[in-house]
């Protein structure tokens, strides 16, 4: 049995602070500065204005002349979000975070500490700590469609074939929770499908036909089947920050990711390991927040390489920051100096050098070798204008 727990207009409830701010108030997302001028999530009451996620704000705006604006915080959402999936991990499920305000688990392991299906909604309801909507179902999507349904306190659960009977009168409109399945609903809507029942029966060579590879998903989700659930690996993660204070955009920014990187690289925690994935995120001068997930091609554990790599993602920074962050999402194989057997003076130096920073820090504590940073020479603070920072190891 898949649970699954729906938080609503989870991005705009932390915007706006509590959920009841959104009680009869129309309000929105707005779009990042410099990106594509469509508006975010929205409120119920701006909902019955006409208004829908991902509309031109000039026809939000027209539509409900009255709308409020929110600025974005994707930091502060991530935040949440990774808070609100702990919490479900604390009853002990295995968790799949489809995306903010939306996450599955199965129930069927967890019968033995909270005794039913019942029991284990009741716990996750609980360890929320937040209004959500629970249903459950034998597959993620029949899942999807009870929490949906579900009244705010009171869990809807399906079973076997009831499940796939129910399902053939819910509107198609469940498949834009799918990101494969999210392009069909315009299409279906103007052929006249309204019902995943009436979907199904088009058939799956029809709607591969029409639609490929979506087209036969979005039918197998009609009839009752799904894939397995996608529980997240537990990663440990590690953060840094910063305050940059005039040092908001430009090279003192660009010194200031420096001296985050240097940080991060010597955490004892990090343990010798490479780093496959970091999040680099700011909060803005004028509100809101910006987040970028970077991936690199090979896990590195050179701070300069690092740093030349999300040096280039400052540049997709909307608007000057108050504060920079750096943590990482997945770690990678301890580091090795097989790459660099070309140059065996470099790298004996290097391992000497590893050393005795190590020696070091054994012996007078952590911050016992620290090496200066300019960040922001013409500051007018002299903290501001250099910053001590940790030698990598």
């Amino acid at each position: 049995m898949v649970v699954c727990a729906h938080l609503p207009r989870f991005e705009l409830v932390v915007a706006a602070g509590r959920s009841q701010a959104l009680a009869g108030q129309a309000l929105a997302i707005a779009p990042l500065p410099g990106a594509e001028q469509r508006v975010g999530e929205v409120s119920g009451a701006a909902e019955a204005c006409g208004v829908r996620r991902g509309m031109a704000l000039g026809e939000a705006l027209a539509r409900c002349p009255e709308i409020v604006l929110l600025p974005g915080d994707p930091v502060r959402v991530a935040d949440a979000w990774e808070a609100a999936v702990t919490a479900l991990e604390s009853v002990g499920a295995a968790v799949e975070a489809a995306r903010p305000g939306l996450a599955y688990f199965e129930a069927d392991g967890l019968r033995g500490i909270h005794g039913s299906e019942m029991g284990t909604i009741a716990a996750a309801r609980r360890a929320l700590g937040r209004p959500a909507r629970m249903g459950a179902g034998p597959t993620r999507f029949s899942a999807l469609a009870a929490a949906l349904a579900a009244r705010s306190r009171r869990p809807l659960v399906l079973e076997g074939a009831q499940a796939r009977r129910w399902l053939a009168g819910r509107p198609i409109g469940l498949l834009a929770f799918r990101e494969e399945t999210a392009p069909l609903q315009a299409p279906l809507a103007r052929l006249g499908v309204r019902t995943l029942g009436e979907l199904e029966r088009l058939g799956s060579d029809a709607l591969s036909d029409r639609f490929g590879h979506a087209g036969a998903l979005a039918h197998r989700l009609a009839r009752g089947e799904d894939t397995p659930l996608r529980a997240r690996s537990v990663e440990e993660r590690l953060e840094e920050r910063m305050e940059v204070g005039d040092a908001s955009s430009g090279t003192a920014l660009r010194r200031v990711l420096g001296v985050l990187v240097d940080r991060l690289l010597a955490r004892s925690e990090r343990r010798g390991r490479t780093l496959r994935a970091v999040t680099l995120s700011a909060q803005l001068l004028a509100g809101g927040g910006w987040r970028e997930r970077v991936v690199f091609r090979q896990a590195l554990s050179d701070a300069e390489r690092v740093w030349l790599a999300l040096s280039v993602r400052l540049l997709l920074l909307p608007a000057p920051a108050s504060e920079l962050r750096l943590s990482v999402e997945r770690f990678g194989p301890p580091s090795s100096d097989q790459g660099a057997l070309l140059d065996q003076e470099r790298v004996h130096r290097d391992a000497r050098l590893r050393e005795a920073v190590a020696q070091t820090r054994a012996v007078a504590g952590p911050d016992a070798a620290l090496r200066a940073v300019c960040v922001d020479p013409d500051s007018r603070v002299p903290e501001r204008r250099v910053v001590l920072t940790p030698i990598p190891e």
